[in-house]
């Protein structure tokens, strides 16, 4: 038996999907979420709701499981969010990698991400899975509360539970709901936000993500955490391939610090006056000016199999199913 945390979200989903689609018996946890009619439709899987919180709820719900992908966790970016994100997504992971040493799991995989790496130490050096996290203020709230979810896991291996580590850069990929995680930023794109920033990071297909994730649960690796990214690229060159993939003007208005600043600051007072949906925060608006390289050899050298996909050909199929969504 095969469990997976956050089941009903954005990468929970493509990887429900890839491990019924291989004949795996799955028990698919979600919260608020709940599954659509596609999803509880799929062969050799069963849905159940459970608080992660509650220890009591995660001890039955890890009855007679074998491997465990936590891939439960809140995503945000916005301020006021901070202690909510360091409660659940420490406690949460902490409550499964306890009750994962506890029912002997044969191996847990837990999905970081790379904000919870540490920092170069130079302009344009590249990051490894071996920089140290430093306390500094460089790091987001969302940062922070992966890193010391990590921080569990480690624990938990050093405690003897057979686990693996990966940190995913910004995943691209189709949703069942655009509102949802970084699928939001085609839809962004598709309203023809104008403006674009110099800053630079790493992207990632999430089939991609789903693939590394199941091969190395498959393989013999353990006691180790991994970079997944495609590459390396600006913010301007995926907006413009995505806009030119639908028909869309390309952002064209260049947002140093000052003009970037009043675009977050815009955001927050249409969210605090309109309830409208925040497109920027002050820690995305900071992300985005940064020039920020990854290193993802260290993924191949444990997987020679493995591939990644060209981003190209991932927009193109992520905006195809966007528009198809709107018809």
């Amino acid at each position: 038996m095969i469990l997976v945390t956050g089941a009903s979200g954005f990468l929970g989903q493509q990887l429900v999907r890839y491990l019924s689609e291989r004949g795996h018996t799955v028990r698919a946890l979600y919260f608020q979420s709940q599954p659509g009619e596609e999803l509880l439709a799929l062969k050799n899987v069963g849905w159940l709701q459970c608080d992660l919180l509650d220890v009591f709820a995660v001890e039955e719900a890890m009855q007679s499981v074998t491997q465990v992908y936590h891939c439960a966790g809140i995503v945000s970016f916005e301020g006021n969010r901070k202690e909510e994100l360091l409660h659940f997504n420490v406690e949460s992971t902490a409550n499964i990698v306890n009750e994962a040493l506890l029912q002997n799991v044969s191996k847990l995989l837990y999905v970081s991400s790379v904000a919870a790496l540490g920092r170069a130490t130079k302009p344009g050096q590249p990051i490894t899975e071996e920089v140290q996290w430093e306390e500094s203020g460089y790091y987001s709230s969302y940062g922070l509360s992966k890193y010391l979810a990590e921080v569990e896991v480690w624990r938990a291996m050093a405690e003897g539970l057979n686990a693996v580590i990966i940190n995913p850069s910004t995943i691209l990929g189709e949703s069942s709901n655009w509102d949802q995680g970084s699928a939001r930023l085609i839809k962004v794109v598709h309203g023809e936000f104008p403006f674009y920033t110099e800053g630079i990071t790493g992207w990632v297909d999430v089939q991609d993500v789903v693939k590394a994730a199941y091969m190395l649960m498959q393989s013999d690796i353990s006691d180790e955490r991994f970079i997944i990214s495609a590459g390396n690229h600006a913010y301007k060159e995926i907006f413009t391939t995505m806009a030119k993939e639908m028909g869309r003007k390309p952002p064209h208005i260049k947002a140093g610090r000052l003009l970037s600043g009043m675009v977050w600051r815009w955001n927050e007072f249409r969210n605090a006056v309109l309830g409208s949906k925040i497109t920027v925060t002050k820690e995305t608006a900071r992300a985005a000016r940064r020039k920020v390289f990854y290193n993802n050899r260290k993924l191949i050298e444990f997987l020679p199999a493995f591939e990644y996909q060209p981003l190209n050909m991932t927009i193109a199929r992520m905006a195809a199913a966007y528009l198809s969504s709107r018809k």
